[in-house]
C-alpha cells in the first residue's frame, strides 16, 4: 500500500464497499438514456429517418445511441464527483479523518476520481450493451467506444470535483445544472452541428461533451479519422489540468 501507485486504492475500496449495497442506482443511471433512445431515437428516429454526418447518412437511432452513451459518462461522473463529493467532504467529514491517516490530499483526489470515473464506465458500459441490442452500432470500432467513454468520465469528474471545491451549500449545485442541462442539450446529443447557425459552432465545439460525443459517434459508425485524434487530445488536456486545479484548490482548503 505504500507504492505510490496503490496508495489511493483504499479510497477507491471504500466507495466501492459502500456503493455494493446500493447497485440498484446503477439501473436509474441507465433508464434515463434509454428512454430518451426509445423516445427520441427510434420514436422520433421514425420520422426523422437519416441524417448527414461527416458527408454520409446514419440513421437517426444509430446517431442519437452514440450520444446517450457520451452522456452516461457524463452523467455518472458528474453526480458521483459533485453531490456525493460534497457530502463526504462537508457533511461526513471523510477526508478529514483518511487525512489523520498516511493518505495525502493527492491519494484521497485520485481515489475520488477513480470511483467517478468507474461510475461513468459502468453507465456507459451497460447502455453500451442496450445500444448492441437495439442495432444502433455499425461498426466494429465501437469496441474502443469503452475506452473513449472513460476518458470523457475523467474529463467530468475533474470538473465535477473542481467545481464543488467552490460549493458552500447544497443550493449551489442549481448552477452546475444551468451548464450540465444546455451542454446535454445542445452539444450535438440529438441533432447535429450543421442545424445550429455558424456563430454558435465555435462555442459548441469547446464543449467537453461536443468532444466526446463526436469521438463515440465516429467510433460506433465506422467513420474514424485523425480529426478524432484532436477530440483525444482535447478530453486528455482538459481532464489533466482541472485535476490539476483540484489538487490544488483542496490543499489550500484543508491546509492553508
Amino acid at each position: 500500500m505504500r507504492v505510490l501507485g496503490l496508495r489511493p486504492l483504499p479510497v477507491f475500496e471504500r466507495n466501492a464497499v459502500s456503493f455494493r449495497h446500493q447497485w440498484w442506482v446503477l439501473l436509474s443511471g441507465v433508464a434515463e438514456p434509454i428512454f430518451y433512445l426509445l423516445g427520441m431515437g427510434l420514436g422520433l428516429g421514425g420520422l426523422v429517418g437519416e441524417v448527414e454526418l461527416e458527408g454520409q447518412l446514419v440513421s437517426y437511432p444509430v446517431f442519437v445511441a452514440a450520444g446517450l452513451m457520451a452522456s452516461s459518462a457524463m452523467n455518472g461522473a458528474i453526480f458521483e464527483s459533485t453531490f456525493n463529493f460534497f457530502f463526504k467532504m462537508k457533511e461526513a467529514r471523510c477526508f478529514d479523518a483518511m487525512l489523520y491517516t498516511s493518505l495525502r490530499m493527492r491519494d484521497v483526489l485520485v481515489g475520488e476520481v477513480a470511483w467517478s470515473v468507474a461510475r461513468g464506465g459502468l453507465y456507459s458500459a451497460m447502455f453500451l450493451v442496450i445500444a448492441l441490442g437495439f442495432g444502433t452500432i455499425e461498426s466494429w470500432w465501437a469496441v474502443l467506444s469503452l475506452p473513449a467513454a472513460i476518458l470523457i468520465a475523467i474529463v467530468f469528474s475533474s470538473l465535477g470535483t473542481y467545481f464543488t471545491t467552490f460549493v458552500r451549500a447544497w443550493a449551489d449545485f442549481d448552477l452546475m445544472q444551468l451548464a450540465i442541462l444546455p451542454m446535454f442539450m445542445c452539444s450535438t446529443t440529438f441533432f447535429p452541428l450543421s442545424v445550429y447557425p455558424g456563430w454558435a459552432h465555435p462555442i459548441v465545439q469547446a464543449t467537453p461533451l461536443y468532444n466526446g460525443v463526436a469521438l463515440i459517434r465516429d467510433l460506433h459508425t465506422g467513420l474514424v479519422g485523425w480529426h478524432d485524434v484532436g477530440h483525444v487530445v482535447y478530453l486528455l488536456v482538459m481532464g489533466v489540468v482541472f485535476a490539476w486545479l483540484t489538487i490544488r484548490r483542496m490543499s489550500n482548503l484543508f491546509f492553508a
